[in-house]
Order: structure tokens, then C-alpha cells, then sequence
């Protein structure tokens, strides 16, 4: 079953060649503008909200909804039609509304410190599947609108490129997001990251790098094998050259992996030639990854040692810890892959318990 946000306007022609010319707009419009399901577009004539009802149904499924700081942060985790299940994050602040959204139904990257990466991959989502996930996030965000998406859910945005862009186009067009306010994230994805680069729209980028070294990074991000630091560096120089645009690093510190000062002067000798600003974020638990994440003064050492070495960094606010909503926690609980504090990428495993 395909999404209603899966029909360009022409898709939407075709199937209402029946009815007048401007109709097909109008729906478009009512979808996206409007944020309107087709039962609520009273502007229609009932016979037709009845059957656009029936042949554009919704393809996410609402499972549940979890609600923590006070309201402002809600994580749902949506059933799609072949059982597949992905999670979607709305978070209020004062000064913005961001949605954070899912790729792919599961990851297949494998990162030793992410919920999602442990539950395997499933599937690349459709464009509509994408889209439908912010018109919901905007629809309960309501009255306020949301102001700023964040490809950084389940999966890896650039692993299912073309459907990503589609859908970052829907969002910039008739949703009327600005582009600066959609971040890609992507763990490395060379080719995709020289995709990204040609694009005409300014998205912005993060990196989920974690080390800034290729043995450490290999064990933590199993992609970087493929795509070593040195070769990511080439990709992200590029990208900053030819987009102008400001690239990010995300950071998850775990506690005696990737917090030590070794670590302080790999980050900052990668970082500085790139301009990079660097997000740190607390390392999240998870089931599946039994480490612990560096203690609020080691967060804040690190983060003042980085700025000492002309690196801007900043501190990522934690939100919805406590409904696995941060950053790594989303994936269901259930068959995860539970990893011991080793690194290395050979060590033993064992399956935890269901609902652990």
C-alpha cells in the first residue's frame, strides 16, 4: 500500500481525471497546506471524500504514543502495513518545533552504541512514508508549526537517497519548511555525501562520527571500513567547499571509548580543517550496548577542551530519555543484541531477553 503522500500532482491528476482539472490541486493542497486527512476536506464534495478516503489511505498506523517533559516531547512508533515498525519524535521548544524522523524500518549500519542498529534492517521507507510521518508530528504540534526536521530516526538517510530527496523536496515545497532547517544525518556514505554535495537545495548535513579514529571509529561505526576517515574527509571538504554550508559532528561519549584527551586531539585535528561544529551528546542507554555514558563533568571537559582548540562545540540537550526517545534509543526492546563493554567489533554476544 502506498502512502497518500507517495502522488505527485500528476498522480493525483490521473486518478481524478474524472473530476475537474483544479481538484487534483486542491487535494494536493489539502494534504500538505492543510495538513487535512480527506475526510476533513469539506471543501470536497462528500462522494468524493468518501472514496479519496478509500484509495489514499493513510500507510502509518498510530501503535502507541509516549508522552515526557510535560508534554513537549512525544515519540510514536508507527505500524506499516507489512508489520515493519518505525518511531517518530516530536520535540517543543521554546523558539522551535523540530520533528525527528525515520529513513528506514530498522538500520543495516550496525552501530555498536544504537538501539537501531542493533535490530537489523528491514526496509527502505517510501517517500510518502517519510513525509507522513512529519504531517502528523505538524498536525499534533498544532497551533504552533514545525519549524525544523531532522533526518536522524531509524535508518541511514543517505542509504535510501533518492526516496530521502524526494521527500526533503516535499518538505521544502508544499510543506513550506525552509531547507536550512532540514538536517541529513548519514554515518559516512561517501557517494552519498558527493550526492548531497550537487544538490541545488541547502540542506544541512551531520555526521555521526564518535572517533576520529579509524581503529576505534571501525569498531563503533562498522562503516567506516568501507569508508575511512581519510576518505570521509575528502567527501566533507568537498562538501563544505562547494555548499558554503556549516557541517556538523555528532559525538555519543562513552565513557573510556571515546572521552579520553587521545580522543580531545584526534576530534580537533579532524574537526578544525573542516570548520566543523561538534555536537556532543551523553550517551543514551540502550539494552543492547552495557556501557555507560560519561559523567556530566567529563561531558563538560571535553566540550571546553574542544572550544580551548578553536573547535565550536556545544552540549545536545537530552530529551525523552525516559520514553527511549533520544538520540540511539529508537527501536523496539524486544530480540535486541546485547554487546559487552569491549569494543572490539569481534566480541561475544549474547540476546537479551524479550523486553529487557
Amino acid at each position: 500500500m502506498q502512502s497518500r503522500y507517495d502522488l505527485e500532482p500528476d498522480d493525483l491528476a490521473a486518478l481524478l481525471e474524472d473530476q475537474p482539472a483544479y481538484r487534483s490541486r486542491q487535494v494536493f493542497d489539502g494534504l500538505h497546506k492543510g495538513l487535512r486527512t480527506p475526510e476533513e476536506m469539506t471543501d470536497l464534495p462528500a462522494a468524493l471524500r468518501g472514496r479519496l478516503t478509500e484509495v489514499l489511505p493513510s500507510a502509518l498506523t498510530e501503535q502507541t504514543r509516549s508522552v515526557s517533559d510535560d508534554g513537549e516531547t512525544i515519540k510514536w512508533a508507527f505500524a506499516l502495513e507489512d508489520g515493519a515498525v518505525i518511531e517518530t519524535v516530536l520535540m517543543a521548544y521554546r523558539n522551535r518545533v523540530t520533528v525527528c524522523i525515520s529513513t528506514q524500518a530498522g538500520c543495516a549500519m550496525a552501530c555498536s552504541f544504537c538501539a537501531t542498529g542493533q535490530s537489523g534492517f528491514r526496509r527502505h521507507l517510501s517517500t510518502g512514508e517519510i513525509v507522513e510521518q512529519v504531517v502528523l508530528a505538524a498536525r499534533a504540534a498544532l497551533p504552533r508549526r514545525v519549524s525544523n526536521v531532522v533526518f536522524m530516526g531509524m535508518g541511514e538517510p543517505l542509504a535510501n537517497y533518492d526516496r530521502v530527496m524526494a521527500a526533503v523536496r516535499r518538505l521544502n515545497g508544499p510543506l513550506g519548511i525552509s531547507a536550512r532547517r532540514l538536517t541529513v544525518s548519514t554515518v559516512g556514505i561517501v557517494p552519498g555525501i558527493r550526492r548531497l554535495t550537487a544538490e541545488a537545495l541547502p540542506v544541512s548535513l551531520a555526521v555521526s562520527l564518535h572517533s576520529a579514529n579509524d581503529v576505534r571509529r571501525d569498531a563503533l561505526v562498522p562503516i567506516n571500513k568501507r569508508y575511512p576517515l581519510g576518505v570521509l574527509a575528502d567527501a566533507l571538504e568537498e562538501y563544505v567547499e562547494t555548499t558554503h554550508r556549516r557541517l556538523s559532528f555528532e559525538w555519543a561519549l562513552i565513557e573510556g571509548v571515546n572521552d579520553t584527551d587521545t580522543d580531545i586531539k584526534e576530534l580537533a585535528a579532524y574537526a578544525r580543517p573542516l570548520r566543523a561544529h561538534v555536537n556532543v551528546i551523553p550517551l543514551n542507554p540502550t539494552p543492547g550496548y552495557l556501557v555507560r555514558g560519561s559523567s556530566s563533568a567529563r561531558v563538560r571537559e571535553f566540550v571546553d577542551e574542544l572550544n580551548e582548540r578553536g573547535v565550536t562545540t556545544t552540549i545536545r540537550a537530552t530529551r525523552g530519555r525516559e520514553i527511549d526517545a533520544a538520540c540511539g534509543q529508537l527501536a523496539s526492546r524486544a530480540n535486541v543484541k546485547v554487546r559487552s563493554r569491549s569494543t572490539d567489533a569481534g566480541s561475544d554476544e549474547v540476546t537479551a531477553p524479550e523486553g529487557s
